[in-house]
């Protein structure tokens, strides 16, 4: 309240909007910290992209988890000897939260305003990067679900399904580990946009 009343006397008012910096682009009054630099949108598409990546790699950890947890549950029932033999894709599935878990610390990471100046081609290379990653363990996680749910019901009843379905489920994994090589790729490119 003190500050408002400072703010707006008429002396305060005078001295405050005569001696703040001018954009030299606009010559109108900086409203922004002198110690930013870059896009101020553009840390909001960096950070929407670690978001991405966590989120929906999770999403895909967490369905291929559940899928898969439903099929060693049932099919452990009639043969309680498999389930630990039949325990990889879960393991396999729970991989894909660990891909985007690493690209959003390397994308937040990598967002520092105040160190380097942050464009909005850093701010897009973060988001593509998150989403690349990010999507593409949505993607591995489902099929993961899919093939560890039927196949862990088809190797309780024949055996020699299983070295099958186990190259099935990494040719899915393979999928997700696309998207994180990818991912480091376009975060790498962020800060490349111009020479500070």
């Amino acid at each position: 309240m003190l500050y408002l009343v400072l703010y707006y006397t008429p002396t305060s008012y005078n001295y405050i909007h005569t001696n703040r910096p001018t954009d030299p682009i606009t010559s109108s009054p900086n409203m922004s910290s002198s110690s930013f630099s870059g896009d101020e949108t553009a840390p909001f598409f960096g950070f929407l992209g670690a978001a991405a990546a966590l989120v929906f790699s999770c999403m895909g950890a967490a369905y291929g988890t559940a899928k898969s947890g439903v099929g060693v549950a049932s099919m452990g029932v009639m043969r309680p000897e498999l389930v630990m033999k039949s325990i990889v894709p879960v393991v396999m599935a729970g991989v894909l939260g660990i891909y985007g878990l690493i690209i959003a610390v390397i994308i937040s990471t990598g967002i520092n305003p105040k160190a380097k100046s942050y464009y909005l081609f850093d701010g897009y290379a973060h988001l593509s990067s998150g989403l690349a990653c990010g999507l593409a363990g949505l993607s591995a996680g489902m099929a993961i679900g899919i093939v560890g749910d039927a196949g862990v019901r088809a190797n309780a009843q024949q055996p020699k399904l299983f070295v099958g379905m186990i190259l099935i489920l990494i040719f899915a994994e393979a999928l997700a580990l696309y998207g994180l090589i990818v991912g480091i790729i376009l975060s790498s490119r962020a800060g490349q946009s111009r020479a500070d």
